[in-house]
């Protein structure tokens, strides 16, 4: 039975995450917390993973409540800044660690995300995870996953099962997890991220070029290839109908409803 294995967030965009039982759908339809918090340049351009790979280099844990942040750069101590009370010492300790003049800004109602059209939570199947894994000599699903950074992982369904959670550029699929409605969108740009080692930021030689040609060989022949300008994609992004406020929870069934306009 397709059911919802895991939930991931990530509370401050480009670093690390947090695996959650339940997670909360805001009235945007983001999910509450996931990158709530973002760094930025004076210029305003997002200090995030495509722009700057010492990025993967930071380690970072937030308290249970997500009120306190503790921060660790190689070869250096951890250090914990409390994100409101402590703002002014927290962005002096990134533009350190950049060498930029960073500031740190909260969105609670809708997060930074790339894709601000839709603003869902990303989803992959688990099965998708593995069979991509294998693409590659030394790469293993936890590794993927931290590259990929979905927050949903479905359960219980074939590689790439996932896709079918989106159709033509006119329609929607709809779909429920538990008691929450979604809405795929599209599958997923990926961008420079992937290519990289999550920890150390260190690029994985023909990383991008392998993918390609296996996302090509496995896309599934129901597929609307008219969705893919590239192959360089994976996950769907999904967007949520208005007015919604309610809870995902791991465990809960996925149910397939059908097309809607988009």
């Amino acid at each position: 039975m397709p059911h919802l294995a895991r939930i991931d967030l990530y509370p401050f965009k480009s670093l690390d995450g947090v695996t959650v039982r339940s997670a909360n759908i805001l009235a945007s339809g983001a999910l509450e917390h996931d990158r709530e918090y973002a760094c930025f340049d004076r210029q305003g351009k997002v200090v995030n993973g495509k722009r700057f790979a010492q990025i993967h280099q930071l380690r970072s844990q937030f308290s249970n409540d997500y009120q306190t942040l503790t921060l660790q750069a190689p070869n250096t101590n951890p250090q914990t800044f409390h994100i409101d009370q402590e703002r002014g010492a927290l962005e002096a300790w990134l533009s350190e660690f950049f060498q930029l003049d960073i500031q740190v800004q909260q969105n609670s109602a809708l997060g930074f995300p790339d894709d601000t059209d839709s603003p869902g939570p990303t989803l992959i199947s688990t099965a998708t995870l593995e069979a991509v894994a294998d693409w590659y000599d030394d790469l293993t699903v936890t590794e993927l996953r931290r590259r990929l950074r979905t927050n949903l992982e479905i359960g219980g369904v074939p590689a790439f099962w996932e896709d079918q959670l989106f159709a033509d550029a006119d329609h929607l699929v709809q779909f429920q997890i538990g008691s929450v409605v979604l809405e795929g969108v599209n599958p997923c740009q990926r961008c420079i991220v992937p290519t990289r080692d999550s920890q150390s930021g260190v690029a994985t030689p023909k990383f991008q070029k392998t993918f390609l040609q296996n996302r090509k060989q496995t896309l599934p022949d129901w597929v609307n290839p008219a969705r893919f300008n590239h192959f360089y994609r994976l996950a769907v992004n999904t967007r949520t109908p208005q007015g919604q406020d309610s809870v995902l929870t791991q465990g809960d069934e996925v149910i397939l409803q059908g097309l809607v306009e988009a």
